[in-house]
């Protein structure tokens, strides 16, 4: 099968199982559920940085220390860049108590929700072209640890809609409508890409170092907030999982 093929099935897939298993949580199935779905996600996105990513960039390259000095700089750049997204939040919510006092925001969150979640997917999409270009193994490991961690942040956009007075119909639309930029980040990557394999293991570290900083600074702290034993093993038990679901579709996809 062609690549591009592989690319475009893989993003319009993962932006509709994410956002169809999204939905269904959101509207139905027990908020007691979210908490595994994170700790699942947590171990597909370390299992697919330091299992699958970072030794096929590693192949696909001579300078190591290039290699790590970039995952080291992707992992601050996303730490930056999520400090200058909380600042904006903060002050968007600090103008907006002292000039608009009344509760509801009028859609105003959906809106922000939904331009944000576009550009996650539209990097989303260039890392799954990345992967795809350097094999259809990482490729497909890739896609699968971007849908699974993808699930728990669709669950939550589907709530700021629906409390921002959006139907359940169009919160679905908005959700959709923001997955496609992720077929378009993908598109464009493998145009850009294809010709310049120097690029590939930089995005590669990239694609490491988001997964590593959403793993360890965006999920797991969350885990935390249920300190019980049982609650521990639980969380261990599913990244776990998740790691070994890693292994298990990279070991399919290698082999077929």
């Amino acid at each position: 099968m062609a690549t591009i093929v592989w690319i475009s099935a893989a993003t319009v897939a993962g932006g509709v199982i994410s956002i169809a298993i999204a939905a269904l949580f959101a509207l139905s199935a027990p908020a007691s559920w979210v908490p595994a779905l994170v700790s699942l996600a947590i171990g597909t996105l370390l299992g697919a940085a330091f299992l699958e990513i970072l030794p096929h960039a590693i192949e696909s390259t001579d300078n190591f220390q290039a290699l790590f000095a970039t995952v080291l700089a992707g992992i601050l750049g996303f730490f930056v860049l999520e400090k200058l997204v909380l600042w904006r939040h903060h002050h968007i919510e600090d103008f907006e108590a002292r000039d608009h006092p009344h509760p509801g925001d009028h859609g105003r969150s959906g809106v922000m929700i939904t331009v944000g979640d576009s550009f996650h997917n539209f990097v989303d999409g260039i890392l799954i072209a990345a992967a795809f270009l350097q094999s259809t193994e990482l490729g497909v490991v890739t896609a699968v640890a971007i849908i699974a961690h993808e699930i728990p942040q669709e669950i939550g956009d589907f709530l700021v809609l629906l409390h921002s007075g959006y139907s359940r119909f169009a919160a679905l639309a908005l959700n959709l409508l923001s997955s496609l930029a992720m077929l378009v980040g993908a598109l464009l990557a493998y145009f850009a890409l294809r010709d310049a394999e120097e690029w590939i293991s930089t995005v590669l570290a990239l694609a490491a170092a988001s997964m590593i900083y959403v793993a360890v600074a965006d999920l797991i702290p969350g885990l935390h907030r249920r300190p019980e034993l049982h609650a521990t093993a639980q969380q261990v038990v599913l990244i776990g999982v998740g790691v070994a679901l890693i292994w298990l579709v990279g070991n399919l996809a290698g082999s077929s």
